[in-house]
């Protein structure tokens, strides 16, 4: 008798060598012991020999797109070995189907007989790409004729992903409908908001890439757009009235209907009060009375105003109420370096520049002045068209009858209103052309 290793048996060694008693076999002889009269043998020797030679000689005939049948070795997640007699060739998942799978144990088995397609041989490095699906005609051709471009069309929602939805229209064909494309109004957060695995859908055909094998969907598009009809319903000019649905450092959007917003800028709160921010004049879940100022289409805005649901005061009922050489009671307000803002009545301030403060020069404004003080002061100059109002303490307080002449003392030794106007004194009768009366740009504050 021979001697046959365990080792020796086969490729591998197997898992329990009892299984060959009895079994005949083809081996190789390994080695002959003459003085121990033994002989050595090797059925993996031979099995290893038979499959280079066949291996060489499937090399040397095998031609890419040709049908070959093998024996399916194993399985990983990302395909599948199949012998094709002396070499394997790797089935990869995506060129087993055209549809969907998730893993190769959903079409394939260990020892399955299948046949496939050559798609690539690597003579060098021995490798062998193979197909399944390439059998078969793909479906992506004459795509177009199938799904033209603009067509609805109703598919099976496959899988979700958190940038839109992969949507089935037959076997082997798939669209993505983006998180873009599902509503025209809503804000959609996630697709599953919208839609869920198994659900059926109506879609329209946006686009078609046949080389990348894509197809771009559209769910909202089933719908009229309701920014096509949103310039004929609110037209500028319309009164609207709608909820305060968010804020923001620039303004305030406003629900005119579902889905549909309009931005109320903080300019546009008012006409007097300088709003910094819109939480000083209105809060979330506000009902709110507006009016369409502009309608853009295209960008999907609507712009919205308050202020302009009454006449701009500045053009007459400031200039009426408020006339130059007038004396009237404010409170101080804010103090800057350049001067003290005095409130005249609800969010309306005039500007009392820091020289028409006292006769003398005044180095800080605090030293006459403290935020919260009642005072007199006397109109200068009301300026409608860069809304300021300029005022003077001390021509109140002399009773000046200078009005609204634009001279400014300069000096505590000559502090007569017919001075000539020195080159640091401020313009438009007290008021700095630098700094807005309503406001505070670029000042330092006391």
């Amino acid at each position: 008798p021979a001697c046959l290793p365990a080792s020796q048996v086969d490729i591998r060694r197997p898992g329990e060598i009892g299984d060959y008693i009895g079994r005949k076999i083809r081996a190789e002889i390994l080695k002959i012991d003459r003085e121990k009269r033994n002989i050595v043998i090797s059925r993996r020797k031979l099995i290893e020999t038979e499959r280079d030679m066949a291996k060489k000689r499937l090399l040397d005939t095998l031609k890419e797109g040709e049908i070959v049948t093998g024996t399916v070795k194993n399985i990983a997640d990302f395909g599948a070995f199949v012998d094709l007699g002396g070499i394997a060739g790797l089935l990869h998942i995506t060129d087993m189907s055209w549809g969907r799978i998730n893993h190769p144990s959903e079409l394939l088995k260990i020892d399955q007989k299948v046949e496939v397609k050559v798609l690539n041989i690597d003579r060098d490095k021995e490798k062998i790409a193979l197909g399944l699906k390439q059998r078969e005609a793909s479906p992506w051709q004459d795509l177009e004729k199938k799904f033209p471009i603009g067509s609805r069309v109703r598919g099976s929602v496959v899988n979700i992903m958190t940038y839109g939805a992969f949507v089935r229209l037959e076997d082997g064909i798939e669209g993505l409908v983006h998180i873009s494309e599902m509503s025209w109004t809503r804000r959609v957060n996630h697709p599953s908001e919208v839609v869920q695995p198994g659900q059926e859908v109506d879609v329209v055909i946006l686009d078609i890439n046949k080389d990348k094998q894509e197809i771009s969907l559209g769910m909202k598009q089933i719908e009229v757009n309701p920014w096509e009809l949103v310039g004929e319903k609110y037209p500028p000019g319309t009164i609207i009235e709608g909820k305060v649905r968010n804020l923001a450092n620039y303004g305030a959007f406003v629900e005119i209907e579902p889905g549909i917003d309009g931005l109320l800028h903080i300019s546009d709160m008012s006409w007097t009060k300088k709003v910094t921010h819109p939480n000083e004049v209105v809060k979330k879940g506000d009902t709110l009375r507006c009016v369409v100022l502009e309608v853009d289409r295209d960008k999907q805005r609507i712009s919205l105003g308050v202020k302009q649901l009454s006449e701009d005061p500045w053009l007459n009922a400031i200039p009426e109420h408020y006339k130059p050489g007038m004396v009237v009671r404010g409170a101080v307000t804010k103090i800057t370096n350049f001067g003290v803002f005095v409130e005249l009545e609800q969010d309306l301030e005039g500007l009392l520049h820091i020289s028409e403060l006292a006769d003398h020069k005044v180095e800080n404004p605090q030293d006459i002045v403290k935020a919260g003080d009642e005072v007199d002061v006397k109109i200068l100059r009301v300026d409608r068209t860069d809304r300021k109002i300029g005022l003077s303490l001390k021509r109140a307080q002399w009773g000046d009858s200078s009005g609204g002449r634009t001279d400014a003392p300069e000096t505590a030794e000559d502090d007569r209103p017919s001075k000539r106007k020195g080159p640091d004194s401020p313009t438009k009768g007290g008021m700095d052309s630098d700094h807005g009366a309503m406001g505070t740009d670029k000042i330092r504050f006391s």
